[in-house]
């Protein structure tokens, strides 16, 4: 069914709302204000959902998206959408989030912080390699073009077939000539890349780090098999067009599961790591270590973080879920301790080594489960910081942070809807003082917050 109608709002997740009947309907690509014909894909008994098929009258808001896979690729959701209202809807989304899943009002949500770069921005990006292309429309009816090779991204709601992205804005100019050319050797090599659905094939990602601070480059070449003299080929292809390129490594896995990550990696060029900045602080990132994807943005969550902290120079402080220790490090100075858990043992050795790195004596890290690693806290934190991944905190672990009862808390957060649901289980016990949502990623519909928290 096409209808006309008006949109009229923004539904987390990057969908336009438009009313009908009374009923919701979630418009893919659609901005408020836009006057445009839709067309129902899905109906169910309190929404409906649809897809875009022309603007008739475009909203004040809505701006020319500068990148030709913009309402295809699953990268980008809001790149139609001007920059300042991507913003005030990211805030706007924190704070209907706190109200109407936590019932938390009267809270200030302050303004969005901007990213200091709008493209351009992601140290990492991940590239798919398959044997069945998805056709842009100048691409439709060419015999057999779907069945060609592609190393690209996904479009969302299908898992076999990549985009052949020839340009992503979201990383720097210079990934797209080193993407380019790990296409044109994969092309030449002969062997097969690997089939999504087949699970046959050779080549599987094409995964690129890049330094903001210094400009230098990791290539991760994800295989199925090993075949060391083939990637060593293509590193020095690599390695002779671009200088740039400091670090070339090979991830080997079998395992059909669509991650970029290997069983085992060896080196092929160069240190297994880049060193890249946060304020004044080095870290070396390895190629399958977490690291906040956009540097720059980085700095301003963890200046937040301290800002929020309230450090004067004695607080013991429990970082939960410490990853690589970005945080501790970066608010080190500013306490007598920090004390740091992470289940992932990799993510600990490179805590420890960047604690080294920066001469940073007063953190200390304890590998293991949150729930036995908040058990083995001999000392009760004044402080506590809490970056948990997307689903947030068990309720043990919550529990636990009331029982342990510090005097602040810090929490960080990607996903506004368990934000909201942990705060609400943490409000016997502490008051939500103010909300700070952070864009880390400009022209998606994700945002980070930072809370302030105070015991009763």
């Amino acid at each position: 069914m096409i209808v006309e109608t008006d949109i009229t709002g923004l539904a987390f997740g990057g969908k336009g709302i438009a009313r009908l009947d009374g009923m919701a309907v979630f418009v893919e690509r659609a901005v408020p204000g836009d006057k445009a014909r839709i067309r129902i894909t899905r109906k169910k008994r309190n929404y409906a959902e649809a897809r875009l098929e022309e603007v008739l009258a475009p909203s004040a808001d809505r701006v020319a998206a500068p990148c030709r896979y913009s309402g295809i690729c699953g990268g980008c959701t809001w790149q139609f959408l001007r920059y300042e209202k991507q913003l005030e809807y990211k805030r706007r989304h924190v704070a209907e989030s706190l109200e109407h899943i936590g019932a938390i009002t009267g809270v200030p949500v302050h303004a969005s912080l901007p990213s200091p770069a709008m493209f351009g921005y992601r140290n990492k990006m991940e590239f798919t390699c398959t044997d069945r292309k998805w056709l842009l429309p100048e691409e439709m009816g060419q015999p057999g073009a779907e069945n060609g090779f592609a190393l690209g991204l996904h479009v969302p709601g299908t898992f076999h077939k990549v985009i052949d992205i020839a340009e992503c804005l979201l990383q720097p100019a210079a990934g797209n000539r080193i993407l380019d050319e790990i296409r044109g050797f994969i092309r030449s090599s002969g062997r097969p890349v690997y089939g999504l659905r087949s699970h046959a094939g050779f080549w599987r990602f094409a995964m690129l780090r890049n330094s903001a601070a210094n400009g230098g480059w990791m290539v991760n070449i994800v295989t199925a098999t090993e075949d060391r003299a083939m990637v060593k080929t293509l590193a020095e292809r690599l390695t002779a067009a671009f200088p740039e390129v400091v670090s070339i490594v090979n991830n080997v896995t079998a395992r059909q599961a669509g991650v970029a990550v290997g069983e085992f990696e060896h080196g092929v060029f160069g240190a297994p790591s880049i060193r890249d900045a946060i304020g004044r602080f080095e870290f070396d990132v390895s190629a399958n270590s977490f690291f906040q994807t956009n540097t720059r943005g980085a700095a301003l969550l963890y200046k937040t973080v301290l800002e929020y902290a309230g450090l004067e120079g004695q607080e013991t402080v429990l970082d939960l879920y410490s990853g690589t220790g970005t945080i501790p490090i970066y608010i080190s100075g500013h306490c007598r301790e920090v004390v740091g858990i992470e289940i992932i043992a990799s993510a600990v050795a490179d805590a420890e080594r960047n604690c080294r790195l920066n001469g940073v004596s007063n953190c200390r890290f304890i590998r293991g489960d949150i729930l036995e690693g908040l058990s083995g806290v001999a000392v009760r934190p004044q402080v506590m910081v809490i970056d948990p991944p997307r689903v947030g905190m068990a309720k043990e672990v919550v529990q636990q942070v009331l029982a342990m009862g510090p005097e602040r808390i810090v929490y960080v957060s990607c996903n506004p809807a368990t934000l909201a649901r942990d705060l609400v289980m943490l409000k016997d016990g502490y008051a939500v003082r103010e909300v700070q949502p952070i864009d880390l990623f400009p022209h998606t519909f994700h945002v980070e917050s930072v809370v302030r928290l105070e015991r009763k």
